[in-house]
């Protein structure tokens, strides 16, 4: 039963890494070429390989030392890039949340609270 519930963990983990990677590959993609640039990163074509490389890992090859190198090269993107490129505005999610334009702390689903149109 031990072993049973060690399986499912380092499935779990796995997975996890997985997602990570496969999440931080489409936020790469997502973003502006020349927001990499602007934010004196590496090159888009750079992080699309790397990230790219640690997707095929964590799919075909079960090597855990070449997993982690993946893991780290998202966690790397997801810490250091994506905050970079999302303070330059080229972040791919806009850097409002879900409103694309912006709008006030008084601004409600239909308009502003406060009665201005």
């Amino acid at each position: 039963m031990l072993m049973s519930a060690f399986g499912n963990v380092v499935w779990l983990l796995y997975t996890a890494m997985l997602v990570l990677a496969v999440v931080a590959f489409v936020l790469a993609a997502v973003a502006r070429e020349d927001a990499y640039r602007a934010a004196s990163k590496q090159t888009k074509p750079f992080w699309l390989i790397i990230l790219g490389i640690a997707v095929v890992v964590n799919l075909l090859v079960p090597m855990l030392f070449l997993q982690l190198a993946g893991l780290v090269a998202s966690i790397v993107f997801f810490v250091d890039v994506r905050p970079a490129l999302k303070q330059v505005g080229g972040g791919g999610g806009g850097g409002g949340g879900w409103r694309r334009g912006g709008g006030s702390s008084s601004d409600g689903p239909y308009g502003p609270y406060n009665g201005r149109r």
